[in-house]
């Protein structure tokens, strides 16, 4: 029996198996290039992110939806310094009975739990800088 043709044609198809491979191993090291690239790019552009959005101010909260907070807030702009929730009731035009006072308070603490007011000190509040 002759083996030769059958050892011809192993040889022809180790050939051809290694030729894939190399073109593989090829293909694997330029998407390996391309992907170290990419990641690269991705870590710029998150750095960069992350220095604008550390250094630009975020914007403004938004309000509860409440006809009074934006009133609230103009009397803020309109105060030259700290006010008590018994000045901005009598700023909205409420009467000063201990419930009209104590929900204005509430929205003054909302306020500042929004980073819009702050209490300077118990009671005295003012708008954020």
């Amino acid at each position: 029996m002759n083996l030769q043709p059958l050892l011809d044609a192993l040889d022809l198809q180790e050939a051809a198996a290694r030729a894939l491979a190399d073109d593989l191993r090829t293909q694997i090291d330029d998407l390996q290039t391309r992907l170290r690239e990419a990641e690269t790019h991705f870590e710029y552009l998150a750095i960069t992110r992350t220095t604008l959005t550390g250094r630009l101010p975020a914007g403004p909260p938004d309000l509860p939806e409440h006809p009074d907070y934006p009133r609230i807030l103009d009397a803020f702009n309109q105060a030259t310094g700290p006010l008590r929730a018994k000045d901005v009731c009598e700023a909205l035009g409420h009467e000063l009975l201990p419930k009209n006072v104590e929900g204005t308070r509430a929205k003054l603490k909302h306020l500042v739990k929004l980073g819009i007011l702050t209490e300077a000190d118990t009671g005295n509040f003012t708008r954020k800088s």
